[in-house]
């Protein structure tokens, strides 16, 4: 077997897809199968959201790469004996002792 690298890149609903194969001889991926793929990876990430899927094939074996997004996140903080994403709730005193607090700087080495 001669070792071909060629790659494939398409998009199916709406997460891209790049399949490489090592060979040239390899078995094609079909849609079916990418479709497939892509449902594993909702139900290994179910509170992912899949942005891309990389295939690796290389005789009847396949790596498998899921991209996933981002997660964005809320910051809780304890300020005053409250636990706080947001200071939006906070009366004008509750703000004023939390800009006022003072903050301690994190050493960067040892003496």
């Amino acid at each position: 077997m001669t070792a071909v690298l060629t790659t494939e890149k398409t998009t199916v609903d709406g997460v891209a897809i790049e399949i490489t194969y090592a060979n040239e001889a390899d078995a094609r991926v079909s849609e079916d199968e990418v479709r497939a793929y892509l449902k594993r990876g909702y139900e290994k990430f179910p509170h992912g959201k899949i942005e891309s899927l990389t295939l690796d094939v290389e005789g009847e074996d396949v790596g498998i790469h899921y991209g996933l997004a981002p997660v964005q996140f809320d910051r809780i903080r304890r300020i005053t004996g409250y636990l706080v994403g947001t200071l939006d709730r906070f009366n004008d005193g509750k703000r004023a002792e939390e800009r006022d607090r003072v903050k301690h700087a994190v050493p960067t080495c040892c003496c």
